[in-house]
């Protein structure tokens, strides 16, 4: 044994913050990637928000005919020294056309005395009245009008049951067993406990217990606090005094009607067709969810990233959506006027100047990475923006990144949550690709979603007296060429929510009564 000294020379991935930083925006929607760059911009004194691109224009008309005072550029080109090369070595891109030599503040600053100066002089009063900032606007076509601030606040379950408690004449404990329970109903309307649960956690009588749930199935709306689907049907019908023998042991069997049983449900109701037709009819006219209607969510309107269109050349134009890009500056100005301090001022200005460099160029090689991964998905289903869903082909994420020279992983993570329009339809991304399925002949492979597309076109076009079984499926399909196992086509029958052809048949008898 001895003690030596060796020199190795190795190579290794550093997982360094800035590159954590283009790996995770890489990921991220429109809507997390506009939240993260707001809070990147609240942190970092340097960064601000680019105006959009006619206001940028109009500001750098402006710009060019008055006369900007000079900066002091010291400290400015000391930090892009130290700092912007870093930034140039991991991209490929120029810092130099990113950045705008004046602030946000100091262009609206610079608008606001133009247009002071155009408009002649201003009056005392008005002075007055300008000073005290812009107050409520008549006109919808404001940029300060906010829709969303005027909508009042929907009323929740709890808070439309709990007042309807408290004007009942029921006794103080009845009543608090029941504001309990009210906590214990879900967003469909149903009460997922037992009185003996109920009973155990408050130490009350079952007969307390049960006036309670007596109290909340008097509330409006009607079938609130069920405990399961037929109690609440039951409450409903009860309330609109229809429930009578029949339809009673109709609730009490609604397997055998689910499961399209007719015959065995006339039966045990002691009614023919035309009264069992009548009764299914009520019974479906009746809501299983009352709670629902309380619990409306604004829907969020799905923004897409890229816009495909036909060009004339009968090609396909492949835009980024700018609206979606955020776009950021950095205030070199500002940083160089407060950059005046001591070291500790310019560490910290160099740091924030560093961060503010990468997250432009992060934001930019996103969006280039996007343009490249779109291109290529369009390219390789042409035929499905030329033709539809049937022409849709097999693809995989390593046939992408092979044509486009990208890793796997980058490519999977471009294609999350981020979404494409077309002249079909606004798509996400991911939906392109698709698993292969071989052809009979050894042709071309067929796509699982447009074998999908098929399944269902032929199962919504059969007959009642032809319902096409999944063998008889297979059938159809092998002579069409494409080679598919009959579970397969269970598989993807299940995928799509179509019951088996013995329920289809069920149904269409059903719906003939």
């Amino acid at each position: 044994m001895g003690v030596g000294l060796q020199l190795r020379q190795s190579q290794s991935l550093v997982m360094t913050p800035q590159l954590q930083q283009a790996i995770k925006l890489l990921q991220m929607s429109n809507l997390d990637l506009s939240e993260y760059v707001a809070q990147e911009i609240e942190r970092n004194p340097l960064l601000e928000v680019a105006p959009p691109a006619s206001e940028d224009k109009r500001d750098g008309n402006h710009a060019e005919s008055a006369e900007a005072p000079a900066a002091p550029a010291d400290l400015s080109s000391q930090l892009r020294e130290d700092n912007h090369n870093r930034a140039e070595d991991t991209f490929d891109t120029g810092l130099e056309n990113v950045y705008a030599d004046q602030s946000v503040a100091e262009r609206q600053a610079e608008g606001a005395a133009a247009a002071a100066e155009a408009s002649g002089p201003v009056s005392e009063e008005g002075a007055g009245w300008t000073a005290v900032g812009k107050g409520g606007s008549s006109s919808f076509d404001s940029s300060d009008f906010d829709l969303e601030s005027t909508l009042a606040e929907e009323k929740t379950l709890r808070d439309h049951l709990l007042g309807q408690l408290g004007m009942t004449s029921a006794p103080h404990r009845i009543r608090a067993i029941a504001s309990y329970m009210v906590e214990l109903i879900d967003e469909a309307g149903y009460l997922k406990a037992d009185e003996g649960f109920v009973a155990e956690r408050l130490g009350a009588s079952e007969v307390d217990i049960e006036a309670a749930f007596k109290l909340i199935h008097g509330c409006d709306p009607a079938g609130v606090g069920a405990r399961s689907l037929a109690e609440c049907l039951r409450l409903q019908l009860i309330e609109k005094n229809r429930l009578d023998p029949a339809i009673g042991a109709l609730l009490d069997n609604l397997e055998l009607l689910a499961t399209g049983k007719l015959q065995k449900l006339m039966k045990i109701c002691g009614v023919g067709q035309e009264d069992m037709r009548e009764m299914i009819e009520e019974v479906r006219a009746l809501d299983p969810k009352p709670g629902a209607r309380f619990y409306s969510e604004i829907a969020q309107t799905m923004v897409p990233d890229v816009f495909v269109r036909k060009n004339s050349m009968g090609g396909w134009a492949i835009e980024l959506n700018t609206d979606t890009l955020p776009r950021v500056l950095v205030n070199e100005r500002y940083a160089a006027e407060v950059g005046k301090g001591g070291k500790s001022v310019k560490a910290y200005l160099s740091e924030c100047m560093q961060s503010a460099n990468w997250l432009a160029k992060s934001l930019d090689q996103r969006a280039r990475t996007i343009l490249r991964v779109s291109s290529e998905i369009v390219r390789q289903q042409d035929g499905f923006f030329e033709y539809g869903i049937s022409e849709l082909r097999p693809l995989n994420l390593k046939t992408v990144a092979d044509a486009i020279d990208m890793h796997e992983s980058t490519v999977s993570r471009v294609t999350s949550n981020k979404y494409i329009s077309t002249t079909r339809g606004v798509f996400e991304l991911k939906f392109f690709f698709t698993a292969a399925i071989g052809a009979i002949d050894g042709g071309d492979s067929y796509s699982a979603e447009s074998v999908r597309f098929k399944i269902k076109k032929m199962i919504d076009e059969e007959q009642i007296n032809a319902v096409l079984s999944d063998d008889k499926i297979v059938q159809i399909l092998r002579a069409d060429g494409v080679d598919i196992a009959r579970r397969t086509v269970a598989k993807y029958r299940e995928s799509m929510d179509i019951p088996s052809s013995v329920q289809r048949r069920r149904r269409k008898a059903e719906s003939v009564l």
